[in-house]
């Protein structure tokens, strides 16, 4: 019975992807625009924005 109420293990959490932002000064709208937009387009322009700064903590 002891085996019925035992916890799964819980697996490791995914991520060891480091962004840093320090010494950009760009402003938000230079980087999603002035227009409302979806999550996911925020998402990929902040992205591309990353890829072109050369930001992101791994190489």
């Amino acid at each position: 019975m002891v085996g019925l109420f035992s916890k799964k293990p819980k697996k490791k959490a995914f991520g060891g992807y480091n962004i840093c932002f320090k010494g950009c000064d760009d402003t938000l709208e230079s980087v999603f625009g002035k227009e409302k937009i979806a999550p996911s387009e925020m998402t990929k322009k902040l992205w591309a924005y990353v890829k072109k700064k050369k930001i992101s903590g791994k190489d």
